[in-house]
């Protein structure tokens, strides 16, 4: 592992705080993690960009998958997550999640989660790539909601340190090039306010996702690739960033809509709607066995398809037939915001069209959730544990977040990393790296969204790179000819963490030349095992240049030994 010497400028912190653990995010990943290092006797500190309950967990709509119900086993849900990964899931990694993932989320619902029952029973559901039904979920469609009041709930029972409405801006490390903590800006005022420091010997990044690279996502506002940015900055490896999920069905809001937009859960088709186009053909019957419920790559590229041959903005989701009592008790969350934007599900389609929802990528951990930086963990979206493969099975993200951030708290627990005292090398005081502008966040998502959505090619990869090579060409010149660079605070560190996380997924896509999972390349069309199984790697170099190269199976090597010879990009 080697240090980039690359971080965000900013000011000198101008407060501390001294924790064993720093938990950055608070979603399910981070509060698990971190309400488990406080059970083992860790001085902890969550840190968060917003409110406690804000982020994506909040928004999860379908539920949390694990074979709690008669009939099935871990085995049958290792089968249905390997098939929707499209042959590049760690199996070993599946395989740990779906046998402690049961127990996992029984250890939720003794935190206080309360999931919907039928006669005394979790009442489950199925989802796309499901086999069986095996998703548990809260308030009809609002699991996520559910999850993450509970865990909110229990942080507050327990009087844990939180820092909230504060931006992580880089990792600080010793000589040895070891964790030592995060700086961090808070906005607004409270009991800190600006720069400062967590000083802690372990920090788990579970910042969530990057879907603000996109114009149109089911992400929150807050999801702009922080940790990714931040673990790259640090040294550590990002894998598999090529592989955004494009949810299938997100409520369509107009050609020119921007920023988070209301999702569809894969529920509503789990319980019988169907998708249909202006003329109420249901066009995914015969593109795949399980029609509606294929898995979400499949579904998204055949909405996508169909919207190419009509022409059309968008196609339709069909859940008449519900009835209005079952929408109301079932999907109260979706009929709500149907109905705000003048959409009545029991009396119309609804209109879709895919957007950005998931990166199936990140940064690449092991088993414990320990990426290639000593002390940095990773947990949750922003995390690459190689469970997900090419494409992530509906509701296995929420889990996913749950059993890997036990493993990593009972890591830090066990390996003692709480005796070192932090050392951390100071930082620049003047700007060594230049900040994009506000407007670059738009400018990229523009960029992104033409160049690198659910169809790609290398004409339209190539055409990105070089847009945001430009990007980042005439900030460095700025910087070198003037000495200055675009004002420090929260519009410039999201837009540079943005550009830093676009340029990374769009190399990755134009290196790989196949179609496989959420990857869809027009000039690629076919999987190519025999060349692409295997995972693209990606590392920054002190210049800001990308070092990039591939694994040479499925599986990812130790973190602690990561392979040789990149290829500069």
């Amino acid at each position: 592992m080697t240090t980039t010497g690359i971080r965000l400028h900013a000011p000198a912190a101008g407060w501390s705080i001294a924790a064993d653990v720093v938990v950055v995010g608070s979603g399910v990943a981070g509060l698990t993690a971190a309400l488990r290092c406080e059970a083992a006797g860790l001085r902890t500190v969550v840190v968060t960009k917003a409110r406690l309950d804000d982020g994506s967990t909040r928004w999860a709509q379908g539920g949390i998958a694990a074979a709690l119900g008669e009939g099935d086993t871990p085995e049958q849900h290792l089968d249905d997550t390997l098939v929707a990964g499209a042959g590049l899931c760690d199996e070993e990694a599946v395989r740990l999640l779906v046998t402690e993932g049961p127990d996992a989320v029984r250890r939720l619902i003794e935190t206080g989660a309360r999931f919907d029952e039928s006669e005394g029973e979790l009442a489950l559901t199925r989802e796309g790539g499901h086999h069986r039904r095996r998703i548990a979920h809260a308030g009809g469609d609002a699991t996520g909601a559910e999850i993450s009041r509970a865990l909110v709930e229990a942080v507050r029972a327990r009087g844990m340190r939180t820092v909230e409405n504060a931006l992580v801006l880089d990792l600080l490390t010793d000589a040895e090039g070891r964790t030592a903590g995060v700086t961090l800006h808070v906005m607004g005022e409270g009991q800190h306010d600006g720069v400062g420091a967590v000083h802690a010997p372990a920090v788990v990044l579970a910042t969530g996702g990057m879907g603000q690279v996109f114009s149109a996502t089911t992400n929150p506002s807050v999801s702009t690739g922080d940790g990714v940015a931040l673990a790259l900055r640090a040294g550590a490896e990002v894998s598999d960033l090529e592989f955004v999920q494009f949810h299938p069905t997100v409520l369509f809001l107009g050609p020119d809509a921007e920023g988070q937009q209301p999702l569809v859960s894969e529920a509503v088709r789990g319980e019988g709607a169907h998708l249909i186009d202006a003329d109420g053909v249901r066009f995914m019957v015969g593109q795949h066995e399980l029609a509606e419920l294929a898995p979400r790559d499949i579904v998204a590229k055949g909405i996508t398809r169909r919207m190419l041959e009509q022409d059309a903005e968008h196609m339709f989701l069909d859940a008449r037939h519900f009835g209005a009592e079952m929408w109301e008790h079932r999907f109260p969350t979706i009929l709500a915001a149907c109905r705000a934007h003048g959409i009545d599900p029991v009396t119309a389609p609804i209109p879709v069209a895919p957007a950005a929802h998931y990166a199936s990528g990140g940064v690449r951990t092991d088993s414990h959730g320990r990426t290639t930086v000593p002390g940095l963990y990773a947990c949750g979206e922003v995390a690459c544990t190689g469970v997900h493969g090419a494409n992530r099975l509906a509701s296995n993200s929420l889990l996913e977040g749950l059993v890997y951030a036990e493993r990593i708290a009972d890591d830090i627990a066990a390996n003692g990393l709480h005796a070192r005292v932090p050392q951390p090398l100071p930082h620049p005081e003047v700007p060594e790296h230049p900040l994009q502008t506000p407007e670059a966040r738009f400018t990229i998502q523009r960029i992104m969204t033409a160049g690198a959505g659910v169809l790609r090619s290398a004409g339209s990869l190539t055409k990105a790179a070089d847009q945001l090579q430009r990007l980042h060409t005439d900030a460095k010149e700025a910087l070198a000819e003037n000495g200055k660079t675009a004002e420090a605070g929260v519009d410039t560190w999201e837009a540079t963490n943005l550009l830093c996380v676009a340029r990374v997924l769009v190399a990755a896509a134009l290196l790989r030349e196949e179609t496989r999972g959420c990857h869809w390349r027009e000039d690629r069309p076919e999987r190519d095992d025999s060349a692409w199984r295997r995972h693209i790697v990606v590392t920054l170099n002190p210049d800001r240049t990308l070092a990039v190269h591939t694994t040479d199976t499925t599986d990812f090597p130790p973190t602690a030994f990561p392979p040789q010879a990149p290829q500069e990009q």
